[in-house]
C-alpha cells in the first residue's frame, strides 16, 4: 500500500462518522501518521489556501508541498486511488464521480443528525457547523421514511392475530403521520428561537427520522427468524425496540437542547396510533 506523503486531511472533530474514517487513513497508512488534523483546529501550514466554509461542508485534503487543495469525494477518490491504483478509472468515470458527489453531499449535510455529536448544539460555533441544506433534508427523510415504512410493513405480518392487518401503505402513512405531527410540534416550541436558529425543527426531525430508521433495521434479525417466532414473541422484541428508540429519542432531544415535551408527544402519537389499530 502506497502512502500519500506530505498532504492532510481536514476532518469534523465533532463529526463520529469523520473521525472514524479519517483516523483509518492514517493508521492504514494510506496517510502519513499525522496527516490528518480537524478543521477545527486547522494548521496553520494550510489555512491560508483552504476555503473554510468550504471545508466544513466537504473534507479537504490539502497538499502541503504544492498547496493544491481537494474537497468532498475529490479528496477521498485521491487518497484511496494513491493506495489503490485499480480504482483509478472508476473513480475517473464521470457517471460515476456524479453519483458518488451527490450521494456524499447526502451523507455530509445530514451528517449532524445521523450521527450527532456528542455535546449540546449550542457549544458549536457557527463558523464550525455544517450549512444547512433544506433539499438534502428532505431527501433524507423520504429516504428514511421509505426504509421504515418498507420494514414496518413487513413486519406487521408477524404481529397477525395481536392487532388489526392493515393495507400496504399503513406504516408509510404511520411514518408521515409522525414527521407531520411532530414537526408541528417541534415548529410551535421554537417559535421563540426560529430567526436565530431556523434549521432546527429540520434538525429535530432528522434526527427523529435516524432513530425511526434504526429501530426498524433492528427488526432486521426478528424477521429473519420469523419462521420460529410467535407473534407474542415477535411483540415483545417489538416493544424493547420502541423502549430503546424512546430513551435515543430522549438523548438526541437533550443534545439539540429542546424541551422534554417532544418525547412525550413522540410517545403519544405512537400510543393512539396503536390503540386505533388494535380496535
Amino acid at each position: 500500500m502506497k502512502t500519500l506523503k506530505n498532504h492532510i486531511i481536514l476532518y469534523d472533530s465533532e463529526c463520529p462518522m469523520c473521525s472514524v474514517y479519517s483516523r483509518a487513513f492514517t493508521t492504514s497508512g494510506m496517510l502519513d501518521s499525522n496527516g490528518r488534523a480537524p478543521y477545527q483546529e486547522m494548521p496553520a501550514i494550510v489555512c491560508p489556501v483552504v476555503d473554510r466554509q468550504r471545508a466544513v461542508n466537504e473534507i479537504a485534503l490539502v497538499d502541503t508541498t504544492t498547496g493544491e487543495v481537494s474537497y468532498g469525494i475529490h479528496s477521498l477518490f485521491k487518497v484511496i486511488s494513491h493506495s489503490f491504483p485499480v480504482f483509478g478509472p472508476l473513480f475517473r468515470w464521470q457517471p460515476f464521480v456524479w453519483l458518488m458527489t451527490k450521494l456524499y453531499a447526502f451523507i455530509s449535510y445530514n451528517r449532524k443528525v445521523i450521527i450527532p455529536p456528542p455535546m449540546p448544539v449550542n457549544t458549536s460555533t457557527p463558523a464550525n457547523t455544517p450549512s444547512f441544506s433544506l433539499r438534502y433534508r428532505l431527501l433524507y427523510l423520504a429516504f428514511t421514511l421509505f426504509v421504515s415504512g418498507f420494514i414496518l410493513t413487513r413486519y406487521a405480518r408477524l404481529l397477525t392475530g395481536l392487532i388489526t392487518p392493515g393495507n400496504a401503505y399503513r406504516e408509510y402513512f404511520i411514518c408521515a403521520g409522525q414527521i407531520a405531527f411532530q414537526g408541528l410540534a417541534v415548529a410551535l416550541l421554537t417559535r421563540s428561537r426560529r430567526s436565530t436558529i431556523s434549521s432546527l425543527p429540520w434538525d429535530y426531525l432528522g434526527n427523529m427520522m435516524t432513530i425511526s430508521l434504526a429501530g426498524s433495521l433492528l427488526l432486521l434479525p426478528a424477521l429473519a427468524a420469523h419462521s420460529i417466532l410467535s407473534p407474542t414473541l415477535a411483540a415483545l422484541y417489538f416493544l424493547f425496540v420502541a423502549g430503546c428508540m424512546l430513551l435515543e429519542h430522549i438523548r438526541r432531544t437533550k443534545l439539540l437542547g429542546l424541551p422534554w415535551v417532544l418525547s412525550a408527544s413522540w410517545v403519544t402519537y405512537r400510543m393512539v396510533l396503536l390503540l386505533l389499530i388494535l380496535l
